[in-house]
């Protein structure tokens, strides 16, 4: 289910998965089929590490990542589950044929 709520963004933010909802920041977005397809792989990603464990995973790699770059913007694009879906955003066929714990193949590239 989409919904459209903008204040619930940060800076250029445009796009969040929280199970079972992508919400976006503007109803235009709706239309982004690039911008959909990213937020459903992180809704796969959520689903098959049963929605909690995914938050907790999601926000140590960003906290380590931080760390190791002192750069909290390019820890986020680093982070596992990012690189997976902006990787693959533009292939709509990506969810039918992905791997289980696709993200994995992102954690050390």
């Amino acid at each position: 289910m989409i919904l459209v709520f903008k204040h619930f963004f940060y800076r250029n933010y445009v796009g969040l998965s929280l199970w079972p909802f992508i919400f976006l920041k503007e109803d235009n977005l709706k239309k982004d089929e690039v911008l959909i397809n990213h937020e459903r792989i992180h809704l796969k990603q959520q689903q098959e590490l049963l929605i909690l464990p995914f938050y907790i995973f999601y926000v140590a790699e960003w906290l380590l990542r931080t760390i190791l770059y002192l750069d909290s913007y390019r820890a986020y694009q680093n982070i596992s589950f990012e690189r997976e879906a902006y990787a693959n955003e533009e292939d709509k066929e990506y969810l039918a044929r992905r791997k289980s714990f696709g993200f994995l193949d992102y954690l050390t590239r």
